[in-house]
């Protein structure tokens, strides 16, 4: 790897380890520490299986393909971050930085990609792809659920940026397979 190419990475990881720092610190307030410690925890899995739920319930045997396809690619990008989880083997910020104050509890040990925000982006958007008025709702609260990751210090941006690139990828190849 050329000397300049080092150096550009360099900074990339200053910065992505500085936004991390600084992201975090909000997490010293009550208020923002809770709110995104419950968009976390709804970013599991339960905010996605109430809508799966939901549009079973509102859609019937219509919402069935839907359903099944936010299943198939979820357990996809399931998949496919566990593995680069187990090739890329990055260390949590909280396990690198002293500054950084752990305020959720991790699902696992290794920080890329995001897991949480790989599903956020797949769920949104292939529920968006069969309803899109709701994107109102996914959108925000996708959002949120990849801020939630950095502000409770489980997460590097970057790691979030990825999954949420990864999400989108099996999202849009999930619709032209269907």
């Amino acid at each position: 790897m050329s000397l300049k190419m080092r150096f550009y990475i360099s900074r990339m990881h200053q910065l992505d380890s500085f936004l991390c720092i600084a992201v975090n610190h909000t997490s010293q307030y009550r208020l923002i520490r809770d709110f995104f410690r419950i968009a976390s925890r709804l970013g599991d899995g339960i905010f996605w299986y109430a809508l799966m739920v939901g549009i079973l319930i509102l859609h019937g045997a219509e919402g069935l393909t839907p359903v099944i396809h936010m299943t198939l690619a979820g357990l996809s990008g399931t998949l496919l971050y566990k593995w680069l989880k187990g090739k890329t083997l990055r260390p949590r910020p909280y396990e690198v930085h002293q500054d950084i104050w752990l305020t959720g509890t991790p699902l696992d040990k290794f920080s890329f990609p995001s897991g949480h925000t790989l599903h956020a982006v797949v769920f949104s958007l292939v529920a968006i792809g069969y309803y899109p008025q709701i994107a109102i709702i996914v959108v925000p609260f996708a959002v949120l659920v990849g801020l939630s990751r950095v502000v409770l210090g489980l997460h590097y941006p970057s790691d979030v940026i990825a999954g949420a690139v990864i999400g989108a990828t099996i999202a849009r190849l999930s619709f032209l397979l269907v």
